[in-house]
């Protein structure tokens, strides 16, 4: 039973079939030859569907996925100093060496204060995490947008979690991520209202981008994310959201409690007495698959930053696991998992 969609969600079978006919179509769409041109159709038809799919008005550069693209917008982006929040993506921090880096309050949201303070500098390049993916805690882009506009900025905001189960706003740029939406692995974008925004390096995708584009994976992608309405089951959703009652019954912590604006598919659930390392390796060996915080750091097994820096207390931090659900999902698998952490947690007394 899957229940970690926020980490990699399984491949739709429309995403696996137009894969399989991208397989079939295998030259460079850069080459000017026939079999080219028609690999060449092909991967423009794509960039349409997801455009239309989105709703982006833009333009849209083919990356092999988030990490990509975090980094052709922070080191690229046309502008002066890079800033972004404590709790963004490793990816997103990594890329912005150097930056400012904005605290976030309890409730998960940028300290808006300190926002303002960081954006009195020439042209910043603003990068903020729409929903976060240890939380599922949501961002008030549109307000963070207006700011950042005021300030003669540019804002960039990491889709990879909201993409394709939420309409997402229109910042300067956009991260999207195709396996989070049950697209294949190894593929996403970068979304650029304006070429004139990004520097070009070079090669492919209207030069803005080194590397043959993975055309079977970007066929995968758009069929993908052309099911967006359906990421989830609605009966799914509610009963997801109706553990949290289970949980504080039982002593728990519901950390969407403290969150001022949380999301229908990924929460963080504290368990007293046990650790989060612990339970996961439990769920394991009960056939529930969870994680511990982000995929990308939850192998260190240590306790998340994330929490840390929403000022949560170590106790509670230490023992919370992340629970994401996506278009796999049934009301069954969540009555399971409330029946296994239950008893997890009775066991604890």
């Amino acid at each position: 039973m899957y229940l970690d969609h926020a980490a990699t969600s399984p491949l739709r079978p429309e995403a696996r079939a137009a894969m399989e006919e991208g397989f079939r179509i295998w030259a460079n769409p850069s080459s000017p030859h026939a079999e080219g041109r028609k690999a060449k159709a092909a991967l423009e038809d794509a960039r349409e569907r997801v455009k239309r799919a989105l709703g982006w008005e833009g333009e849209v550069i083919f990356t092999s996925g988030a990490s990509e693209a975090a980094a052709l917008a922070l080191r690229n982006a046309v502008g002066g100093k890079r800033i972004v929040t404590e709790v963004e993506h490793d990816c997103v921090l990594q890329a912005a060496t150097g930056a400012d880096h904005v605290p976030v309050l309890p409730d998960g949201q940028v300290d808006l204060h300190e926002l303002a303070s960081a954006l009195k500098c020439d042209r910043p390049v603003v990068a903020i995490q729409d929903v976060n993916s240890e939380t599922g805690n949501r961002q008030v882009i549109s307000f963070i947008q207006d700011m950042v506009a005021e300030a003669g900025g540019m804002l960039i905001v990491d889709c990879a979690q909201s993409a394709g189960k939420m309409n997402i706003d229109s910042p300067e740029m956009a991260i999207i991520s195709a396996h989070k939406f049950g697209g294949p692995i190894g593929v996403g974008a970068l979304l650029v209202k304006d070429f004139a925004l990004l520097k070009p390096e070079g090669g492919h995708e209207r030069g803005y981008r080194r590397g043959t584009e993975n055309l079977p994976a970007i066929l995968g992608m758009a069929a993908a994310i052309e099911l967006s309405e359906s990421f989830a089951d609605e009966d799914t959703l509610r009963a997801f959201h109706s553990m949290d009652q289970v949980v504080r019954e039982a002593g728990g912590d519901w950390l969407s409690d403290r969150l001022s604006s949380d999301t229908a598919f990924i929460s963080a659930i504290s368990m007293p007495s046990i650790g989060a390392s612990a339970q996961v390796m439990r769920f394991d060996m009960e056939g529930i698959s969870v994680s511990q915080g982000s995929a990308c750091s939850s192998g260190t097994m240590k306790v998340s930053r994330v929490l840390r820096a929403m000022q949560v207390e170590p106790e509670i931090a230490a023992n919370t696991i992340r629970v994401s659900v996506g278009w796999s999902t049934t009301p069954d698998d969540i009555e399971r998992f409330c029946e296994t952490w239950l008893a997890m947690a009775k066991s604890s007394v």
